[in-house]
């Protein structure tokens, strides 16, 4: 059976205390593999350096995007900031609300219009919303339409080069159906249920940087971790 919210429904489970099944993705590169629902709720002692380093650098009116179960909101507006915790899910806003944060739409990002933030938060592979590598122009683009006057976009990603090995010639080693090798075609298990496929990319910092400035943006690398995953913050040239 197909359903599409899997990580909402699986979200929602967790805090009713009903996680009673993992939640498993599977990726065209990879079998499937565990996401720790606790994951989704850590507090800040808990989060990755690369996610804390970003939340000190959020600023102004921020928008934390596709925010799951509002961990990043929560401690934002504990430390007093202006913030909106934005998902497309239901059941993810749901929870966001339950847990006390304040300020929710449930909508997707490329819905808002007319509207202006100092920090846009894209956090947990953040790239992943773009969906695939020609469409993320577009996404920058309108990414850059949202910012405020000196604004800020805070995002992060994972270069996957350590997924794959290398031929004779010293080239990765890429399957020829993927156009790029951080874009994936993905699928989510739950409790006998998967989701319908879906397209999460992950973006090195050097396409990212080039894509940014096509789109009008400067590509500024903050912090690296130790997963070869990044902290990008993209400011409007």
């Amino acid at each position: 059976m197909r359903v599409t919210d899997l990580m909402g429904q699986a979200i929602k489970d967790h805090f009713a205390g009903k996680d009673t099944e993992d939640l498993w993705n599977e990726t065209s590169i990879s079998e499937k593999d565990v996401l720790p629902l606790k994951h989704l709720f850590r507090d800040y002692d808990d989060m990755p350096f690369i996610e804390q380093k970003a939340l000190e650098l959020a600023r102004g009116k921020i928008l934390d995007v596709g925010c799951g179960a509002g961990s990043h909101s929560l401690y934002l507006q504990k430390q007093g900031h202006d913030v909106t915790a934005l998902d497309l899910s239901t059941d993810n806003i749901e929870v966001a609300k339950a847990r006390g944060v304040a300020q929710t739409r449930c909508e997707s990002i490329y819905e808002l219009e007319h509207e202006k933030f100092d920090t846009l938060l894209l956090l947990m592979n953040g790239t992943g919303l773009f969906g695939r590598l020609d469409q993320t122009k577009k996404a920058l683009e309108h990414l850059r339409s949202l910012l405020a006057p000196q604004g800020q976009i805070l995002i992060d990603s994972s270069d996957l080069q350590y997924m794959y090995d290398y031929d004779e010639a010293g080239n990765l080693d890429v399957p020829k159906y993927l156009k790029y090798y951080g874009e994936l075609e993905c699928v989510l298990h739950y409790k006998g249920q998967q989701s319908e496929p879906y397209y999460w990319l992950y973006l090195d910092p050097e396409t990212f940087g080039i894509l940014a400035q096509l789109a009008g943006l400067q590509f500024e690398l903050i912090e690296e971790g130790e997963n070869f995953d990044y902290l990008a913050r993209l400011t409007a040239v």
